[in-house]
């Protein structure tokens, strides 16, 4: 609710014409219920059955009317004037497809936006503890070009996104944005970082129960990217040098406080070994199974 709001405000800001479209992926907290409560002039789009990020983004841009589509997490919050920045942003560059926010934590930290794409070059940064300091882009007080951005609040040329074909669906969630953004990459379009747009990011998502079937999730998605742009030797090689790092980190929290080494030794298993395990999308296919027999 506190994203729809945001979206609210955003809108009365907006020189623009706007619409709104929010997908319901056959949740079950009442959510669904919750948005036709507010009796907006938004579109409610209430899935059948659980589906990938990937597919449903690709959705909400094949059904929108507009020049730009304004992609947001369920845990995203739009601070003032973020909206009209993106705008901005992507009026001002032809060639421009993505426009990407700067993202903050909910106690007001930073929180990284903007990368270079993944490549065995990155990986060694990881490997090697510089990962901050050599594939974080979203830095900087003025406008700049990035590699590709967190869809967390995602700004999108709808005409780019469909010249390539909208999201791969191939991709449940994790690293659709990335591939993405490398089609666009790859067609002649590039991505915009805007620092004057600012989002929070709850980031509510990223713990609790679902938290090893994410990083399951998470390294499938990393190494399908590898194998689809740089190939099996690639994406091999991209595995050790993760699980290098993370290795590393899971001795590190033994000392340090406020990290698990747990969660970081399960982010090894899952890089060395990305197609076991269960990941989000085997745990999607099971509550549709089960609400089909009830």
């Amino acid at each position: 609710m506190r994203c729809l709001d945001a979206v609210s405000a955003a809108r009365a800001g907006l020189q623009a014409s706007s619409e709104v479209l929010v997908l319901d992926n056959a949740s079950d907290d009442g959510s669904a219920a919750a948005v036709r409560a507010r009796g907006e002039d938004s579109e409610l789009i209430e899935l059948p059955e659980r589906r990938g990020k990937a597919l449903n983004d690709s959705e909400l841009m094949a059904r929108a009317r507009g020049r730009y589509c304004l992609l947001l997490n369920e845990d995203s919050e739009l601070l003032p004037g973020a909206a009209a920045a993106l705008y901005r942003a992507l009026e001002g560059d032809a060639r421009a497809a993505c426009a990407v926010a700067a993202l903050r934590r909910p106690d007001g930290a930073p929180q990284a936006s903007a990368w270079r794409f993944p490549s065995v070059a990155t990986a060694i940064a990881g490997a090697a503890l510089l990962a901050r300091a050599v594939n974080v882009q979203s830095t900087g007080t003025t406008v700049r070009r990035v590699d590709w951005g967190q869809s967390a609040a995602l700004a999108v040329r709808r005409e780019a996104a469909q010249e390539v074909g909208w999201m791969d669906g191939d991709f449940f969630v994790y690293s659709d944005e990335v591939d993405f953004q490398k089609r666009l990459a790859d067609a002649g379009w590039h991505t915009l970082y805007v620092p004057d747009a600012v989002a929070i990011h709850r980031e509510q998502l990223a713990t609790g129960a679902q938290a090893a079937r994410r990083i399951v999730e998470h390294s499938r998605g990393r190494d399908r990217y590898m194998r689809k742009h740089h190939g099996r030797a690639a994406a091999a090689a991209v595995r050790w040098l993760v699980a290098w790092n993370y290795g590393l980190l899971s001795l590190a929290a033994l000392v340090l406080p406020g990290h698990d080494p747990q969660r970081y030794r399960a982010h090894v298993v899952a890089a060395l070994r990305p197609a076991r395990g269960e990941g989000l999308s085997e745990a999607a296919a099971r509550y549709n199974a089960s609400r089909l027999r009830d």
